[in-house]
């Protein structure tokens, strides 16, 4: 191993599924490693995702302290009492409280570095870069767990939409060298948000590999619905619109549209999901396939990709069905023009479920524009594997 090979650590909460961690993994697979150590510290190691990890790749131990606070309450303060970790348990109720009473998800988490940040042990080695490579808890660690001469932060979604308190995040992009993000729209919110630290923010695109997809979409896998074939890819949160999702599906089925609309993903809301598709009777029109770990053979037999989000970074499900040359509907996110070009290469409809239904009728009953659609996509330059130049810039 040479000597002259500069060490980079990313932090990252866990590999279950989602684009964050399909982007990360899409990263690790394009490192050049005769020029990089890479370390990857996991608060958790766990997930879809974790066979995927390159063999070159050194998977860190968890930090130990991280488990008392994602364990019930009970459990991490006896625990802790056992090591005579005072400090743990003091935080630990403190998070506790913090639970109770900021109601706001994505602040809370923001607030619980103050309590958590102090329990963690520091990073010994030193590095050349660290990358933390998702807003929030991976970032504040590389602020203030790691040394090296480079810190990048990553914020793989449109800031002003995850209803993050800016303020809270000041002391952290201050120690900082760079703050990436995954789009332009992206970057502008940052902009806004953060007009301190301008000279800081860059966009690093998510990397997609169509010569991988496309050899992973030629698995065999059963044949899907012999009638109309949709299919949606994300995690089943409040994010992806999967209730606009649903009730574009029940007028489509009161149309008497002959389809099957595939999700592959799990989540939070699969309960009320199931109680929504109960209540208009959807139970054979919607079909959930969980977790793949290769999805591209789902979507390549699907014949219309469908994004009903209400927020995105830059989607790499999206880009993965550009790939595939799936004709595609997307709602208007503020992101859906870095990637869709509307009557170009796919719709962009309203956010709602009658725009929805109005965008896969119209392409179910336009063989042109579908040609045109994939005609479009094959053409376009869809790999961005380049886009790790700009690590490789900003380590030197």
């Amino acid at each position: 191993m040479s000597n002259n090979k500069k060490n980079i650590i990313i932090i990252m909460n866990n590999l279950r599924v989602g684009g964050a961690e399909k982007a990360l993994i899409s990263l690790l697979q394009t490192f050049d490693y005769s020029l990089y150590n890479i370390d990857l510290l996991l608060f958790k190691k766990e997930g879809l995702f974790l066979n995927q990890v390159p063999k070159e790749v050194a998977i860190l131990e968890e930090p130990s302290e991280y488990k008392f606070f994602d364990m019930s309450f009970i459990k991490a303060i006896l625990n802790a009492l056992k090591l005579l970790r005072f400090d743990i348990v003091i935080n630990r109720i403190a998070m506790a409280y913090l639970f109770k009473t900021e109601k706001n998800v994505a602040i809370r988490e923001q607030k619980l570095w103050k309590f958590l940040g102090k329990c963690l042990s520091p990073v010994c080695k030193k590095y050349d870069m660290a990358i933390g490579f998702l807003e929030k808890t991976p970032n504040y660690f590389c602020a203030d767990k790691v040394t090296a001469a480079v810190k990048i932060g990553f914020v793989n979604n449109d800031y002003e939409k995850l209803e993050m308190n800016p303020k809270l995040d000041y002391d952290c992009f201050n120690k900082l060298n760079y703050i990436a993000t995954v789009s332009e729209e992206c970057l502008a919110a940052l902009q806004r948000s953060f007009p301190n630290y301008l000279d800081k923010l860059l966009v690093i695109g998510n990397i997609s590999t169509p010569r991988l997809i496309l050899k992973l979409a030629d698995e065999t896998i059963e044949p899907l619905h012999s009638g109309l074939k949709l299919i949606t890819l994300g995690r089943l949160a409040p994010q992806k619109g999967y209730d606009l999702l649903v009730d574009a599906a029940h007028i489509l089925k009161q149309k008497n549209i002959n389809f099957k609309w595939y999700i592959l993903g799990i989540g939070e809301l699969q309960e009320e999901l199931n109680s929504q598709i109960l209540k208009f009777n959807l139970q054979d029109e919607i079909v959930f396939l969980g977790l793949k770990e290769n999805p591209y053979p789902y979507i390549k037999q699907a014949d219309i990709y469908v994004q009903p989000s209400r927020f995105e970074g830059k989607s790499l499900a999206i880009d993965e069905a550009k790939i595939l040359h799936k004709p595609i509907i997307v709602t208007n996110f503020s992101t859906a023009k870095d990637q869709i070009i509307s009557n170009e290469n796919g719709l962009i409809v309203a956010m709602n479920s009658d725009a929805i239904t109005n965008g896969i009728l119209k392409l179910q009953n336009d063989g042109d524009l579908q040609n045109k659609f994939i005609e479009n996509l094959s053409k376009e330059k869809m790999g961005n594997e380049s886009e790790i130049e700009k690590i490789y810039t900003l380590i030197k």
